[in-house]
């Protein structure tokens, strides 16, 4: 009975704050870090770099594949920025083999609102796509064709307009994750084609 009622007042003796003492020297007592991974910066610049994945600008089917990079300012509800990327695209058919370069160079401005470690936006980039075309003709060097009858090459330039939704997380000090997506729009000779690109990289905000 005794035992019992001993063991009864260290209970209550626990309740009313008894266990904060009774757990000094316990390593779950320890405390643990607010933050493991913190995040150091969040300045108004941003620089990215990633993989860059879209629909070729003047070829009607395949992936094209390539790098991607940019630059923001801002670290408000609005952000400007330049952007340039590079993909390339190859397909085939019975007589030729094509390849096309991407090169999208890009200024515009993104509507931004950070919660926590994520900021999101919505971006639109202007300006020039600039196309490099490379065709071979299939089996044309076994039948003796040279010159143009076995291989051509050309630039084109096209104005185009690019609209993605970015999701920016903050992983550790000034680093981000960053994935951006959207449609994209291009003209040649009046006639607008759609398209979309898409970037997975990674992130600096000094």
């Amino acid at each position: 009975m005794r035992r019992s009622a001993l063991v009864l007042l260290a209970v209550v003796g626990m309740l009313r704050g008894g266990p904060a003492r009774a757990a000094e020297g316990s390593l779950l007592a320890v405390p643990l870090p607010d933050d493991s991974w913190p995040v150091t910066s969040r300045g108004r610049l941003t620089a990215d770099l990633g993989l860059a994945l879209g629909a070729p600008t003047a070829l009607g089917t395949g992936l094209s594949t390539g790098a991607a990079a940019g630059v923001s300012f801002g670290g408000g509800l609005l952000a400007l920025g330049a952007r340039a990327s590079w993909s390339t695209a190859t397909e085939s058919s019975i007589a030729w083999t094509v390849s096309q370069s991407d090169i999208r160079l890009r200024a515009g401005a993104a509507l931004q609102h950070a919660s926590g470690r994520g900021r999101m936006a919505l971006r639109l980039m202007l300006g020039p796509t600039l196309v490099h075309e490379s065709r071979t003709r299939n089996q044309g060097q076994r039948a003796g064709l040279t010159g143009s009858e076995l291989e051509a090459s050309a630039w084109a330039a096209r104005p185009a307009a690019d609209l993605e939704a970015v999701i920016a997380l903050h992983v550790a000090g000034p680093w981000l994750m960053m994935l951006s997506g959207g449609p994209s729009l291009s003209l040649a000779s009046g006639t607008a084609h759609a398209g979309w690109l898409g970037q997975l990289g990674v992130g600096w905000q000094p």
